[in-house]
């Protein structure tokens, strides 16, 4: 993460006086570990967690649901590994945290209180406020078996909490069913969004943080989900992990691709906080934690063909307001488009789960989704002959400018 780091530093020096470092309150976040195996448990341990002992700079990790997949008994473990990175650490539990047989909500996290504490509690630091929050409402014998939502009680301590938070501090809200909907779908109750809201409505600086999804994107609140602030609520949808659910091809070292349905890899996030509010976010890969995208172009194609083949850049972090170029050989940069479609990388990693003739991981990697951050461009086939060097930038809202590169070639070919 040096590289990272670096630039992060760099990024935010501007906002203090020359020669001064502004103090930095760095969080780990992550989420959906979901563990169904001690085996699992070994691959978040070298995946995610061992990477960061003693190379990480964080005062505080955040885990934001799914600790586990359905087995309690492995809560002990998962503690035990985040335990190593050495920093105080408060758990959010998931739907899969939910103890099986459970009658009701109110009896439905026995093995998550015994095993990790309160389900609901806030933290003060002196950069930022922090409330973690259960937001799975159990319904034991309905399909789904659950929802989003909260409880009275939940809004009683609020309530009290908020009362005498610092409104000139970063408020953070961490919890493991996202706040927004996708079309068509009814996935948290109307009215308890509305009411934590309108607790939130004073609060000038104020960051969600959800899980659950296994994919990852930006939404920022307006008046259509029933937020009435002066500047729209960012939500962070962070990405998993686990990733699919430690699924996919193992490496070398034995840990499955775990790719999320998005394109994204599985990995970590970070937060990094200052005075006034001040805030960035970065996504870090397991296995290339500095890694800001991923690219997709064909190896070869003909030389004079129509260019309907081109380059996809998976920018992790991306939004509908991120800037995505492209150049090729060194040329003039040219916009990319936004697309909403699966990323072409991991169809074809389905397509070669479909045509193996045996399994090539425990689970396949999973069926490729529309991905929320993915750009595309044409690449020009009236070239010279040869190889050529395609390159990418993306611009972050934090970091600023970061490049990937890919290379194609063009070949001549008689009809």
């Amino acid at each position: 993460m040096r590289g990272w780091l670096a630039l992060f530093l760099l990024v935010m020096a501007g906002t203090a006086s020359a020669g001064a470092k502004p103090e930095t309150l760095e969080v780990l976040v992550f989420s959906d570990p979901q563990v169904k195996s001690m085996a699992d448990v070994d691959y978040y341990r070298r995946d995610i967690v061992e990477p960061l002992v003693g190379r990480h700079a964080a005062r505080l990790g955040l885990s934001l649901g799914d600790i586990v997949d359905d087995a309690p008994g492995l809560y002990p473990a998962v503690e035990s590994v985040d335990a190593t990175l050495g920093v105080p650490w408060l758990y959010v539990p998931g739907n899969h945290d939910v103890d099986a047989g459970a009658s009701d909500d109110a009896s439905s996290l026995g093995g998550f209180h015994r095993a990790l504490g309160k389900d609901t509690h806030g933290r003060r630091e002196k950069l930022a406020t922090f409330v973690a929050l259960d937001d799975v409402v159990a319904m034991p014998g309905r399909k789904p078996a659950y929802i989003g939502g909260f409880r009275d009680d939940q809004f009683a301590f609020l309530e009290s909490f908020l009362a005498t938070a610092p409104k000139d501090r970063l408020l953070v809200i961490a919890v493991h069913i996202p706040l927004f909907e996708e079309r068509g779908r009814d996935t948290f109750r109307d009215a308890d969004r509305e009411r934590l809201f309108a607790l939130l409505q004073g609060f000038p600086h104020v960051l969600l943080l959800s899980g659950h999804s296994h994919a990852q994107r930006h939404v920022w609140h307006g008046a259509e989900s029933g937020w009435r602030g002066a500047r729209p609520l960012h939500e962070y949808n962070v990405g998993a992990s686990c990733g699919a659910f430690w699924s996919g091809v193992k490496d070398a070292q034995g840990i499955p691709d775990a790719t999320m349905s998005d394109g994204t890899p599985n990995g970590y996030a970070t937060l990094r906080i200052q005075a006034g509010g001040k805030y960035a976010l970065a996504w870090h890969p397991a296995r290339d934690p500095d890694a800001a995208m991923t690219l997709h172009a064909p190896k070869v194609l003909r030389r004079g063909a129509y260019p309907a083949w081109g380059v996809y850049a998976n920018v992790f972090m991306g939004d509908a307001g991120t800037r995505v170029e492209y150049r090729v050989d060194g040329g003039e940069w040219k916009p990319m488009k936004k697309v909403v479609q699966p990323d072409p990388a991991l169809l074809a990693e389905n397509a070669k789960d479909d045509e193996a003739d045996s399994l090539r991981g425990y689970d396949r990697s999973p069926e490729a989704t529309p991905s929320q951050h993915l750009w595309r461009a044409a690449l020009p086939t009236d070239l010279a002959p040869g190889e050529h060097e395609v390159e990418v930038r993306e611009f972050d809202r934090w970091l600023g400018e970061r490049r990937a590169a890919t290379a194609y070639r063009l070949v001549e070919a008689a009809p």
